[in-house]
């Protein structure tokens, strides 16, 4: 869950519909290897990089900028497909997610965003699913190449001794770990709620209009007013248990009850064209209630106790953190600034001392929310940046360079082998 913290920057996804609802007259303005880049897709990440960094989107330079961008992301992407690298499902998931919740934050809730979007969360996040699989080809083939890069000690210094008059202060910096649990639905409700789905099910099954009992009982805002229809879909748009089950029906049958992340669903098919399905669905989320709630932080409160009498945090957060992000690592969230801390516990760290651990913090993520106890690490003041005290820091700048510039070179050589035709 090191999503709480962290944003993928490298995964522009989310550009408000207000956006990408621009009327625009779509032309190719590139092709690498067998992908296009059209007038909208390079407008909305002009658009989208202007609002981030607070500048003209219609600066001089800007769009031939972000255009050589996305031709260097696709000329990637070629190559992730040469090389067969792979990404799953989990990981997909996550960063969607991860994406969300950071989106949610910006605008102030899930609805305002479905506002903005026009449609429900789980339909964005099936939208957005294949252009979130390919950003994470493109970051997993860079991860890989920068592993062999590094820098000596005398280019460290080197760098330091050229560029310290431009390097920023060192801000004010929190080293945080965690520990994270979700309330489980309470058995009982959950129960209940598999009780209500079978009914419907039943009546289905005994003739019922599935149209009618989508649009009374799910609970998925983006379909039930339709009757619950999901349209037509690709193979690898929805969550593996949903997939599973639809791609393993024939056309009219009606599914199981199904239960994935989103709750319990009732899935019809209604057609299939190859690797593409059309589907509709009954969905019912499992509520949690306060029982649910009262139950993760009584577990957290226990866990801390254990902490504080001298167990390893980071023992206790392999053992016991539902955060997959930071398992392995001890709960290791890193080390963050003020402003990258997420808002419904900034407060709370900013007034923690070093070696203090938090009480139990409810905090948001993606759809769902949890609970977590952070443990303040380190608590590093603001000063002016230095090799004695920041070498790690110059380093990974020095490192930062090194790679973008060897990364611009392999570029170029891809030029020189894969198909590239830009359009102006």
């Amino acid at each position: 869950m090191k999503q709480v913290c962290h944003v993928l920057v490298y995964l522009s996804l989310l550009i408000p519909a207000v956006l990408s609802a621009q009327t625009l007259v779509d032309r190719i303005v590139a092709v690498v290897d067998k992908e296009i880049i059209t007038e909208s897709e390079l407008s909305e990440r002009v658009t989208f990089l202007a609002a981030q960094n607070r500048i003209d989107p219609n600066q001089a330079g800007l769009r031939m900028q972000v255009l050589d961008g996305l031709v260097s992301e696709k000329l990637v992407l070629a190559q992730a497909l040469i090389d067969s690298v792979e990404v799953t499902d989990d990981e997909v998931t996550r960063a969607l997610d991860q994406q969300i919740a950071n989106f949610v934050r910006q605008v102030g809730s899930e609805q305002r965003v479905e506002q903005m979007y026009g449609k429900s969360i789980s339909r964005i996040k099936r939208d957005y699913r294949a252009e979130i699989k390919n950003q994470l080809l493109v970051q997993k083939v860079r991860q890989q190449r920068e592993a062999s890069i590094s820098v000596t000690h005398r280019e460290v210094e080197d760098f330091f001794v050229s560029f310290k008059d431009s390097l920023p202060q060192v801000p004010e910096e929190f080293g945080l770990s965690h520990i994270y649990i979700v309330p489980k639905p309470d058995t009982a409700v959950e129960g209940k709620t598999r009780m209500v789905m079978q009914s419907i099910l039943d009546s289905i099954q005994a003739g019922g209009d599935f149209a009618i009992f989508a649009k009374r009982y799910s609970t998925d805002p983006g379909s039930a007013a339709s009757g619950g229809d999901l349209g037509w879909e690709k193979r690898g748009v929805f969550v593996r248990e949903f997939e599973e089950t639809v791609f393993g029906l024939k056309e009219g049958e009606v599914s199981h009850i199904v239960k994935t992340q989103f709750g319990f669903h009732i899935i019809q098919l209604l057609g299939r064209r190859g690797e593409s399905v059309h589907a509709r669905h009954i969905l019912m989320k499992i509520d949690k209630g306060p029982a649910s709630d009262s139950a993760a932080v009584d577990t957290l409160r226990g866990i801390r106790q254990w902490a504080l009498k001298g167990v390893s945090f980071a023992e206790l957060a392999s053992k016991y953190t539902e955060d997959e992000d930071t398992k392995t690592i001890g709960g290791d969230l890193g080390t963050l600034t003020a402003d990258q801390l997420q808002p419904d516990f900034a407060g709370q760290i900013k007034e923690m001392k070093e070696g203090e651990i938090s009480e139990p913090l409810r905090t948001v993520v993606g759809s769902s929310y949890g609970f977590h106890i952070i443990w303040m690490r380190k608590r590093t003041a603001p000063h002016a940046i230095n090799l004695h005290d920041d070498f790690r820091r110059i380093e990974q700048l020095a490192l930062y360079m090194k790679r973008n510039k060897q990364n611009a070179e392999w570029i170029d050589e891809l030029k020189k082998t894969i198909y590239v035709d830009i359009r102006h």
